[in-house]
């Protein structure tokens, strides 16, 4: 049986509004609905001004709002002339059905709601961050997102890091500031895990023995609804003379801490872990810090 795609109508001018408010390129939320920059501009123009459904719920996820929110509010046609009353017995009647369907509709879409959700399992994601990290020097992040079995949702990350320090690189690369200390990535719809990896620059002039905070939050379409999740595992570095490889800090990169290093700077290949550094200082006795000059010594 022939089935009619869903067709609402969009409030372009709200559109444009949200968009701007929020400092989204149309090539950014272009790219989450999956049309082109002229379509995006046609919609706010109000040149379309119906569209899909589902593509009014993908426009929705990009502006982080409901969809409820874009939507037009139609106002009745001047002219037309009102419906009489009904009489007193037939809308008390009338507005007991009413009544009644609205309770059936409502316990159904309930019931569906709650079928999904123990159906498919919301992505998770954890950070993984080192514990330390030094004036100057480079330190990596990684964010490890989680499907559910048979999901296959698209979604969101945002990542905010410490004031002032510098974003070097990113696999896969950012889609987006957020603020001035933060990132984004748009991950599109798929099966399987995904790795997020960052590397940052500590400022050259922070001080040891400060401790920074890391967080973010997973941006993703709950039947119809934007759900937000804060990102789980690391949050708190230490600044500190130690290498991020060495994570018990005893300034030693021993046997138990190179690989695990080794596996991490071949995941994050081009971001600039430096592995020369970690196997020289791994094939000494240890290191020391430089707090003058801002690097490590080897000790033979």
């Amino acid at each position: 049986m022939e089935t009619t795609t869903p067709i609402v109508a969009i409030d372009g001018s709200t559109i444009k509004r949200i968009r701007e408010a929020k400092k989204l390129t149309q090539l950014y939320v272009a790219s989450v609905v999956g049309v082109t920059t002229d379509t995006i501009s046609r919609w706010e123009n109000n040149r379309y001004p119906t569209i899909k459904r589902e593509n009014a719920e993908k426009l929705a996820t990009a502006l982080e709002v409901a969809v409820e929110e874009i939507l037009r509010r139609e106002a009745p046609a001047e002219g037309v002339p009102a419906e009489p009353p009904p009489a007193p017995t037939a809308l008390r009647k009338r507005r007991w059905w009413v009544a009644i369907l609205l309770f059936l509709v409502a316990a159904a879409a309930a019931a569906g709601i709650l079928l999904s959700r123990r159906a498919a399992p919301h992505p998770s994601a954890r950070r993984f961050l080192t514990p330390f990290g030094a004036p100057a020097q480079v330190v990596p992040v990684q964010v490890k997102i989680a499907r559910g079995e048979g999901d296959t949702s698209g979604f969101i990350v945002k990542e905010r890091f410490p004031a002032g320090w510098r974003l070097l690189g990113a696999k896969p690369p950012i889609t987006g500031e957020v603020g001035e200390y933060g990132v984004k990535w748009l991950i599109p719809g798929g099966a399987g895990p995904v790795t997020i990896s960052y590397t940052l620059q500590v400022p050259r002039d922070t001080p040891l023995g400060g401790r920074v905070t890391f967080d973010g939050e997973l941006v993703l379409r709950d039947g119809g609804v934007t759900r937000r999740e804060t990102i789980g595992g690391g949050k708190l570095l230490t600044v500190a003379g130690i290498h991020w490889a060495d994570t018990n800090g005893d300034h030693r990169i021993d046997d138990n801490e190179i690989m695990p290093a080794y596996y991490l700077t071949e995941e994050m290949k081009g971001l600039g872990l430096g592995w020369k550094t970690i196997e020289t200082i791994w094939s000494g006795k240890g290191y020391t810090w430089d707090d003058r000059r801002k690097l490590f010594e080897v000790v033979r």
